[in-house]
């Protein structure tokens, strides 16, 4: 199903929650830093919701102990550990660590290899790392040689122990972290039993049931214009989690070409297509997030096949011309509950 956009940008980034004009019934509200990013959550409290100071400090812990496990920003995390290690050598790690690298290598055979969690030498080389920002593409030999270093083969897991066949293996897991931090989250408040919840963390959402006055949470997909702001679609997720993924900001101009900041670790060059943003809903905000990014990278018919073949619910803003066009998945449309235009 196709819908054309007459106005320009629309896309993943811009996701803001909708509010009703009279005052809602009280909601727990905390907001933090973590992940390089913020997090905003939004609770209906119950009789076992603890205060807020302790809701907040538990959730910073829990975060905490993600970060800890699979920052790459942190030379002691698990993550970075594993990293570091010479040719042949494994290292323990925890049960999440695990699950998340699992995760990554079923979504690398869902998708054909359009996610890849061993990218990073890649995304390095063509200057979007931690460490470089771009300014030129790189040799085809420095491609090539980055390309070497990657390789999902290269991982394997036996018990507590994750193992790296390649001395140069470097993995990262920005592509799903996020989105697992936004389930961890919901575990622990799933734990006090509230009547529903929104959270969100660096644009990834996971919501579960009603807000307080027994209305569905909704979230609106933004279209910008000159002046103010205006509604694209209008999202009711029930209990889901979203995430969203976009190539519309972090990129390079190098004589007049333009290079995205999302490698397709096929090709080992950055994606050319159309397509210029993918929102996700699934169980997991996990899989969501890492279903966002590699929908990224494969592009409109690619990502709308795989979605008819898994039932998956997409939505994909697509560039053509002026315009923008938005696809939606058959699994999606119930979700969604207006279009403004």
């Amino acid at each position: 199903m196709k819908k054309t956009l007459s106005n320009w940008l629309v896309l993943v980034g811009l996701a803001f929650f909708i509010s009703a004009c009279a005052k809602a019934p009280e909601v727990v509200s905390l907001s933090g830093s973590t992940m390089g990013t913020t997090y905003n959550i939004k609770v209906v409290p119950n009789d076992k919701l603890p205060q807020s100071q302790l809701l907040q400090a538990e959730i910073d812990l829990a975060l905490e102990r993600v970060n800890d496990q699979m920052s790459t920003y942190r030379p002691n995390s698990e993550l970075s550990r594993f990293n570091q290690l010479p040719l042949e050598q494994g290292v323990q790690v925890s049960d999440d660590t695990i699950t998340v690298i699992r995760e990554g290598m079923r979504l690398y055979d869902l998708t054909g290899g359009a996610l890849d969690i061993t990218l990073g030498p890649l995304v390095n080389i063509w200057g979007f790392g931690p460490d470089k920002r771009p300014t030129h593409s790189p040799t085809e030999a420095e491609i090539a040689e980055a390309k070497s270093r990657t390789g999902i083969h290269n991982i394997s897991i036996e018990g507590n122990r994750l193992y790296k066949h390649n001395a140069h293996l470097y993995v990262d897991l920005s592509s799903i972290a996020k989105g697992y931090g936004v389930d961890v989250i919901a575990a622990l408040l799933d734990k006090y039993q509230p009547q529903g919840y929104l959270v969100e963390i660096g644009g990834e959402l996971r919501i579960k049931g009603t807000k307080a006055d027994g209305s569905a949470w909704r979230i609106a997909v933004e279209k910008p214009q000159a002046e103010g702001r205006a509604v694209s679609q209008v999202i009711e997720p029930g209990n889901m989690g979203m995430a969203t993924s976009g190539d519309y900001r972090n990129y390079f101009e190098e004589d007049g070409k333009r290079f995205s900041h999302l490698i397709d670790p096929r090709t080992a060059f950055p994606i050319q297509h159309t397509l210029a943003s993918v929102t996700v809903l699934h169980p997991s905000c996990m899989t969501a997030d890492g279903l966002a990014t590699a929908m990224m990278v494969l592009g409109t018919e690619a990502s709308l096949d795989l979605a008819k073949q898994h039932g998956l619910a997409i939505m994909l803003i697509e560039k053509q011309g002026e315009e923008f066009v938005v696809h939606y998945s058959d699994a999606f449309l119930p979700f969604v509950k207006s279009t403004q235009e």
